[in-house]
């Protein structure tokens, strides 16, 4: 599966504004954990690794980084930004 780049977002101002709504009255942690758990949910409606792998280069890139590091020792540790949560 190839990741489109081309627009294909319906209502895209509509869409944009539920986004800026969802993340009022929150602090800056718990905005990056909204945005981290949403990430996840549209990563795993993807399901693609590939696809998935070449939106986090694009990401990047668009974002004027260098790429990521792709040996896990350079990368070095990450700092998760949600909390986990055991299973109860």
């Amino acid at each position: 599966m190839l990741l489109s780049t081309h627009p294909n977002l319906q209502a895209c101002d509509d869409f944009y504004e539920a986004l800026i709504a969802t993340h009022q009255g929150l602090a800056t942690a718990q905005s990056h954990a909204l945005n981290a758990r949403l990430v996840l949910l549209l990563a795993n409606h993807i399901g693609h690794q590939g696809t998935l792998l070449h939106a986090l280069e694009l990401a990047r890139a668009s974002a004027g980084l260098a790429p990521a590091a792709a040996d896990p020792v350079e990368r070095g540790a990450v700092t998760p930004v949600a909390l986990v949560h055991a299973a109860a």
